[in-house]
């Protein structure tokens, strides 16, 4: 039977919005060639189910189409064309979403094209706790020489030909150190359809500024890109409208591009199962979901961030200890129990944002992608690397300073040159015969009014842990 939860809404307002994980015979069949990025009624499965969905509002519905226009400001398909389609399709995701009333929940839980259905979520970005705007100096940031990135810089090592899928508020295409980094861009309207001939922008500057941790390439204004030589697929997809048909787009949209990485910083307040699919979805196609943990502070954690199937990640200070905001917490279950997985480098994080200006910003959102750019960097070291090899290799290369307590940080922070010889088997090779990159000082501290923000926890007198337990 449907779930109390779906049961619930409808009984509430006569209809709920659900998720529906496809059978692999049923996804199978969606997965044929179709328009880049685009999630339609699909095929045969799609067809079949589509009588199990309704268009809850005819008025409401027409009245989405017209505001996703209108917030663009650039042509849509018409409203008839969204108010017809009852269910949208995900072919690489295997997944479809859509509107039920009670007759149609109970009839999708005995499709033989279903294989689990799930109220759909509603997810929000992972804001920024603080955010600064700054002039940068000609330095390496603090946070690529604590993961001890540059070791594997020298080697000839920096993510080059490695696409990192990117779903936030967008990314400026302009920002001088952006420049070549971006290999795709796509826009999922407030409808969740995707915007045709959309260029690359930031409808914020979140996006902006973790693209530029991830990818940024090293200039006058200093180094922060963890891995300079890779590229992203970014997609704008949060916040406003359809939320969750937007994610799953961008989701769909990251896969058929050819990601092995994604690197996202959204979710749910609290535990919710309903993510589980579609982290199961991203995995069984070869991609790393890496998400974080929330700004929440102890005893919290947001859905996805917290299931044991990502890999999740905290933020810590330039001293050595967990940042006061960064969310943790213990779950009931056998299998990882302890979120965030890691720490990485989340205060004082220095980065680009729109308008080729610069910012410091505090956040598990600015951690998360120091660890997508160095997975990266892995990832053009072992191009063959599946999903579990890359997060074993991440997971086992922590080391946890007695600074940090096991609650608040797990396994503690990422080492590079450690989980490069994890990966390959091999340690990091010489420094390559290559052109050096422009010699840079290394951040030894954040800005004053960063280090005003930073907390003051008590040092942990647990013992010092190599951490190199792997997820089971």
């Amino acid at each position: 039977m449907p779930s109390s939860e779906i049961d619930q809404t409808i009984a509430a307002v006569g209809y709920a919005k659900v998720i529906v994980t496809l059978t692999s015979d049923a996804a199978a069949t969606e997965r044929a060639p179709r328009t880049r990025g685009a999630a339609s009624a699909g095929g045969p499965a799609g067809s079949s189910l589509e009588n199990n969905f309704i268009v809850p509002s005819e008025v409401q519905m027409e009245s989405l189409a017209a505001t996703a226009k209108n917030a663009a400001s650039r042509s849509f398909r018409r409203p008839q064309t969204l108010q017809s389609r009852r269910v949208r399709i995900f072919p690489h995701l295997g997944l479809a979403i859509g509107y039920v009333d009670a007759a149609g929940a109970v009839a999708l839980e005995t499709s033989s094209a279903v294989a689990r259905v799930e109220k759909a979520p509603e997810l929000s970005l992972i804001k920024p706790v603080s955010i600064r705007p700054i002039k940068p100096k000609r330095i390496v940031s603090w946070g690529i020489a604590r993961m001890k990135i540059e070791r594997l810089w020298a080697a000839g090592f920096d993510g080059a030909g490695v696409l990192v899928g990117h779903l936030d508020t967008g990314v400026d295409g302009g920002h001088p150190a952006l420049k070549g980094a971006i290999a795709d861009f796509a826009e999922f309207d407030m409808a969740g359809d995707k915007v045709p001939g959309a260029q690359a922008h930031d409808s914020g500057d979140h996006g902006t500024h973790t693209a530029g941790t991830i990818v940024g390439r090293p200039g006058p204004k200093g180094s922060f890109g963890v891995a300079p030589g890779a590229k992203i697929a970014s997609a704008l997809v949060i916040e406003g409208g359809q939320v969750i048909d937007r994610i799953l787009s961008g989701m769909d949209w990251i896969i058929e591009s050819g990601c092995r990485i994604l690197s996202m910083s959204l979710g749910l307040r609290g535990f919710t199962p309903a993510f589980e699919q579609i982290i199961d979805a991203l995995r069984n196609a070869g991609v790393l979901p890496i998400i974080a943990v929330g700004n929440e502070g102890p005893m919290t954690s947001r859905s996805p961030g917290n299931y044991d199937t990502v890999l999740s990640v905290g933020a810590m200070d330039p001293t050595d200890h967990v940042a006061d905001f960064s969310s943790s917490q213990k779950f009931n279950r056998p299998a990882d129990p302890l979120v965030p997985d890691l720490v990485a480098p989340g205060v004082g994080v220095v980065s680009c944002i729109p308008g080729g200006g610069f910012a410091e910003m505090d956040g598990s959102s600015m951690a998360t992608p120091h660890v997508a750019g160095l997975a990266a960097i892995l990832l053009q070291a072992m191009p063959g690397a599946t999903v579990a090899q890359l997060e074993q290799a991440i997971i086992g290369s922590c080391g946890r300073p007695s600074s940090m307590p096991t609650g608040r940080a797990n396994r503690g922070v990422p080492d590079a040159a450690r989980a490069f010889k994890l990966l390959t088997g091999t340690n990091v090779p010489a420094p390559a015969g290559v052109a050096k990159a422009p010699r840079l000082k290394v951040a030894r501290s954040v800005s004053r009014t960063a280090k005003s923000r930073l907390p003051r926890m008590p040092v942990s007198t647990a013992q010092k842990s190599a951490g190199t337990r792997g997820k089971k």
